[in-house]
């Protein structure tokens, strides 16, 4: 592609890095453009480096732009940009730039990859409202509410020409394939294409943009929206469901009318060859291409916040807020969806370079779709990469909310407060909006004076032309959805003259922090006739409707009339005693209604196992409501934290095993939001219960149970006069022990909270041996142990550790089983004879006629003859 692709996307603990976090202001002696990706990719990617297959994606939590190259579906390069963390941002890049606006603030920022130099210079009003456009190395910042267009230069962001001004609430304001920046003007019903000045050093000093082709599209006050193509446009008309298609090389445009059942959505480019136009209301897409309308079909699920369908490689992508995105080929059959886990908000879909780009800006995850629609998954926060850090774990998101009730729907019903001034030859008619009854509005009509209009959802205000001064008029207006036509509301009779007020000179609003908006204007000139009252119109992006009347020169526009974090602007009608209005005033500066942060959801407190006196908390990004979360507010008792990096903190300082309650509260500029609440534990101490005690006449296995307190416990296992050994906290093996021992066994658990101890005590088994008396050779029971032969014989018992025949106690017949105490040296017997080359001056103390020795050269110790597992005597 040659333009720039537009996505507007919405918004710890460092771990030691592998590579290096490139940061705002830092300049990188990089060898050109896309070499930079080098840098961070190892030697087998390195020939892919310098494909420009790639697109930037936001991480609102982190705060980063990461690029993705859509070869690997790997991130190669990570740029913090701590300024706009856990804001919203719009992107908008080419193969040499990417220019960022935060939408919280209003800051413009610009990356040059030839030297990856980030770098903010710019600013615009904060808020929805206002948009970025690039193509090649000119920059375009559309001020949708002021109507105005001024193009920058992408190196310095300093202005470039004069700005191009409209009438307020334009829409659009994006490139088409062929460098031509197109822009809707609802109110005159007509679409134009600008081009760029040049911002090379050769251009002419007073070069500026140019309006080179506007074409009425619509009559005036219809909604618009406009969906740029390689080479030109397509505008619909949301009012009356015509899709036009303004071809740049072609003096008329072609245009048909499409069968939606509410009012359609276009994504902010296409690829011309088929134009779908999404109807999140119906659930339903309709294509329309060369030859008019062609195909159409249902997308699967509940609800109504689809995004406009994206056409790409003969397939269609419609993203879901439910976090997939839903995905059919030419013919309307679905395919596979593409899922994303705990996305945190809307899904961003950009195609570029020849791929699909898929972002989750809330999510560690987005997706790369290749031109065979195969789809992969890339991790964002990629830590083998320039820039790369380890993300923190993010707390688990709560259960999705039940599936609301499907209403009942109707037609729409009256609208509110229909007024109608009189003007010269003409009457300004204006109304609130009607209640939709279950189906979105999708126009308004206008009947008076012999004739009728239609008038756009977002416009609601009409000024009709033509009539007769003196003469009486009256007007209804009644609101049309899908179920079809509401009841009609009729104004007040008027009677245009031409003795008018003048409007007001000057307007001013004011945003206040309980989220209502003042506006507020000098007294007008009645012109000899008392002005009885001011109408107050609201200016938004793509259109304008009446908000309020006043009789002062001010009017508060209450909180919950007009949408947070959107920018408005405000025009005012002046009305004299006679009915009759004046022109709208000047356009007033634009304001962005805002109020308290929303209560953070999703609080969750949690034992801090590894701490004492600890406790975890964690909750979800609170709605910001108009203006930037500044902090959040971790709180418990006395103490307090405030975490600006993040929706995790840790709380100390509390007893052990005290219950907390936490409350977190998110701030910004308007003050502390209402809290979100959640209980935690601190890590008590561990408690030991003693199973029981399995010994063997050298071991012991300790069985036990631990409560570890919440924390995470290690234990260990003792006898006295043995090391302690650690092991599992369910059971512990101590070795080294004596036979027929009685042992105090003491079972240790430690946790964050501490250390506590258990004892019990048992005694080990008796150790037996087997009394031996082999012939070496022949392996046999020798005939000289038998005890009735003269002489030597085996296995004789003394109470002495000698052979002395006057202490001889007794004779054991090989085989014998003999309880055995304890060792004790003594005469050297040469034992091979009785068991092979078995010798040792080692006697053994055994249960004979009491405790009387053996030698150890006529005794096998059971369990394996080791002569270590008995004490010394």
């Amino acid at each position: 592609m040659t333009s720039a692709d537009e996505v507007t996307v919405d918004q710890p603990k460092r771990r030691r890095r592998r590579g290096y976090l490139v940061t705002v202001g830092t300049v990188l002696s990089l060898a050109g453009g896309l070499a930079l990706t080098v840098l961070g990719l190892g030697s087998a990617d390195q020939a892919v480096a310098s494909f420009d297959s790639a697109s930037w994606v936001w991480s609102k939590t982190k705060g980063e732009v990461a690029r993705i190259n859509g070869v690997t579906a790997k991130v190669d390069t990570r740029v913090d940009v701590p300024k706009a963390r856990g804001h919203q941002v719009q992107i908008v890049q080419n193969d040499r730039f990417v220019i960022l606006r935060d939408v919280n603030t209003g800051a413009i920022g610009s990356m040059d990859l030839t030297t990856l130099q980030e770098f903010w210079s710019a600013s615009s009003t904060s808020g929805i409202g206002v948009r970025v456009a690039l193509h090649e190395d000119s920059v375009f910042v559309i001020d949708t509410v002021q109507g105005q267009v001024q193009q920058l230069d992408p190196r310095t962001l300093g202005k470039v020409g004069n700005p191009l001004r409209f009438p307020p609430g334009v829409a659009g304001g994006v490139f088409d394939g062929k460098g031509r920046l197109w822009v809707a003007a609802p109110s005159e019903g007509t679409v134009t294409a600008i081009t760029p000045a040049a911002t090379s050093p050769s251009a002419p000093v007073k070069n500026e943009p140019q309006r080179v082709r506007t074409e009425t599209v619509a009559d005036p006050a219809h909604d618009l929206t406009l969906s740029t193509l390689e080479d030109g446009v397509a505008v619909l008309d949301r009012t009356n469901n015509k899709l036009h298609t303004v071809l740049g090389n072609q003096p008329s445009f072609a245009s048909v009318t499409l069968p939606l059942p509410g009012p359609g959505t276009l994504a902010p480019h296409t690829d011309g060859e088929r134009v779908p136009v999404t109807v999140p209301d119906a659930r339903h897409v309709y294509v329309a291409g060369d030859n008019g309308f062609r195909s159409d079909f249902a997308v699967p699920g509940d609800g109504e916040n689809l995004q406009p369908a994206v056409a790409w490689k003969g397939y269609f992508y419609v993203a879901d807020a439910t976090g997939a995105v839903r995905v059919f080929d030419s013919a309307g059959k679905r395919q596979k969806d593409i899922g994303f886990r705990n996305p945190g908000g809307p899904l961003e879909l950009e195609v570029r370079e020849g791929y699909l780009f898929i972002n989750a800006p809330s999510s560690s995850t987005a997706r790369v779709v290749d031109s065979s629609h195969g789809v992969r998954t890339v991790d964002k926060y990629a830590d083998d990469v320039l820039g790369g850090d380890a993300p923190p774990a993010p707390p688990e998101a709560p259960p999705p909310p039940p599936k609301p009730k499907k209403p009942v729907v109707t037609k729409p019903s009256a609208p509110r407060n229909v007024r109608a001034a009189a003007g010269n030859a003409e009457a300004r008619v204006t109304w609130q909006a009607a209640r939709d009854n279950g189906a979105a509005i999708t126009r308004y009509v206008v009947t008076g004076a012999g004739r009728s209009f239609q008038v756009g959802a977002d416009q609601r205000a009409l000024t009709v032309t033509g009539l007769v001064n003196g003469q009486t008029y009256e007007f209804s207006v009644r609101a049309v959805n899908k179920k079809g036509e509401g009841p009609a509301r009729t104004s007040n009779s008027v009677r245009p003259t031409s003795e008018v007020p003048d409007a007001p000179t000057a307007v001013t609003a004011e945003a206040k922090p309980d989220g209502s908006v003042v506006v507020t204007w000098p007294p007008a000139n009645g012109q000899g006739l008392d002005i009885r009252r001011y109408t107050v119109t609201a200016i938004s992006e793509g259109g304008s409707a009446p908000i309020g009347e006043a009789t002062e020169a001010s009017l508060t526009i209450k909180d919950g009339e007009l949408e947070y974090g959107k920018q408005y602007a405000f025009t005012v009608v002046s009305v004299n005693e006679r009915g009759a209005g004046s022109k709208a005033s000047p356009v007033s500066g634009s304001v962005v209604p805002f109020t308290k942060p929303g209560t953070p959801e999703g609080t969750d407190a949690a034992t801090a196992g590894d701490q004492a006196g600890s406790i975890s908390v964690a909750w979800q990004p609170s709605a910001d409501n108009g203006r930037p979360i500044t902090k959040y507010v971790v709180s418990a008792g006395d103490k307090s934290l405030d975490v600006t990096g993040g929706t995790a903190a840790t709380l100390t300082g509390f007893e052990s095993g005290a219950t907390v309650a936490v409350e977190v509260r998110a701030v910004n500029e308007a003050g502390e939001s209402e809290p979100g609440t959640a209980t935690a534990k601190t890590v008590a101490l561990p408690r030991i219960t003693i199973t029981g005690v399995d010994p063997t006449f050298n071991t012991a296995t300790v069985r036990f149970s631990v409560d570890a307190g919440g924390g995470t416990a290690s234990c260990t296992a003792a006898a006295n006069g043995v090391a302690a050994v650690s092991g599992a906290c369910t059971g512990i093996k101590v070795n080294g022990l004596k036979p027929s021992t009685r042992y105090t066994f003491t079972v240790t658990a430690k946790n964050a909270a501490g250390t506590v101890k258990e004892t019990s005590t048992a005694t080990t088994d008796a150790l037996f041996g087997v009394a031996t008396c082999k012939n070496g050779q022949e392996g046999e029971t020798a005939t000289y142990c038998d005890k009735d032969r003269d002489g030597r014989n085996g296995n004789e018992i003394f109470s002495v550790t000698k052979q002395d025949d006057d202490r001889q106690v007794g004779w054991a017949k090989p085989g014998t089983r003999l309880q055995a105490y304890c060792k004790k040296s003594g005469e050297s017997v040469y034992a091979y004879i009785y068991n092979n080359e078995k010798r040792s001056t080692w006697w053994v103390q055994v249960n004979y006629s009491g405790k009387n020795y053996i030698p150890w050269a006529w005794l096998n110790l059971e369990g394996g003859d080791n002569l270590n597992n008995l004490p010394t005597c």
